[in-house]
């Protein structure tokens, strides 16, 4: 079950609450800053440098936009709730350079005392409150997090050699991105002057996925968009290339946990 809600004042902000009993989420990004809390119940993150993570109730999970991550329930049912918003803004909000440690990697904080924040900054979005209370109230949010000592559970960060990579492999992704069908492995590998293994290696250091994988989950944060932004369902697995809208729901569903109907409220 899961129930979604967008800002009408700041229509880059979404907010979620989930329950969940069975695994629903393979590795996937965003192309937003989140902040998640969890509320009952005890799930396992994955995506981290130093392996899983288990959460556990009042844990408190902040993942910058593009860091590749999957948290699925443990045993029984799992309950949390998150926030997506634009990171430019969560910056801007911050006054902080795109450095701060909140920024660069996937955090843990195993911190009670943040739960308050996070569920008031849930319930500013589902009451639809007005553009200055939500940015007091995100702001205030991300501070405290900022003050946060830097004795975190785990940090997941993109180091400078996968930032280099990064720009070796942009034609690849752009041809990813952009190609309705599957290009072959042989024709990407060509693009970034790599062997296919090398190409495959390079991408899972550079963003945690295989080309295909990356491929998938860049049209799934696509169809995000164009869901909000009210396409019809058909249209959007048409525009986006895939099979057919079964095959699009099934994708859909493992990147968000939720069917693109429920998505699109």
């Amino acid at each position: 079950m899961a129930e979604f809600w967008r800002s009408r004042a700041l229509p880059h902000l979404e907010a979620r609450r989930s329950c969940q009993e069975n695994p629903c989420y393979r590795p996937h990004a965003h192309d937003a800053f989140s902040v998640g809390l969890i509320d009952e119940g005890r799930s396992v993150l994955s995506g981290c440098l130093d392996g899983p993570v288990r959460l556990q109730p009042g844990d408190v999970v902040v993942i910058p936009a593009g860091q590749v991550h999957a948290c699925n329930p443990e045993h029984g049912a799992w309950r949390y709730q998150m926030v997506h918003m634009d990171q430019g803004w969560a910056l801007a909000l911050t006054g902080q350079e795109p450095c701060s440690a909140l920024f660069v990697g996937i955090s843990v904080l195993r911190r009670h005392d943040l739960r308050s924040r996070i569920v008031e900054m849930t319930d500013a979005i589902f009451a639809d409150e007005t553009r200055p209370r939500i940015e007091a109230t995100i702001a205030a949010m991300l501070h405290e997090l900022e003050a946060v000592p830097p004795a975190r559970l785990v940090v997941t960060d993109l180091t400078d050699a996968a930032s280099q990579l990064l720009t070796r492999l942009f034609p690849v992704m752009e041809r990813l991105r952009l190609d309705e069908s599957n290009p072959a492995l042989s024709e990407l590998a060509g693009l970034a002057g790599m062997s296919t293994f090398q190409l495959v290696r390079a991408m899972r250091r550079a963003t945690g996925l295989s080309p295909l994988a990356w491929r998938q989950n860049a049209r799934i944060v696509q169809a995000r968009h164009l869901l909000r932004d009210g396409h019809p369902i058909a249209e959007t697995a048409q525009v986006l290339g895939f099979a057919d809208q079964s095959h699009f729901h099934r994708v859909f569903r493992t990147h968000v946990g939720a069917t693109p109907g429920v998505y699109r409220g």
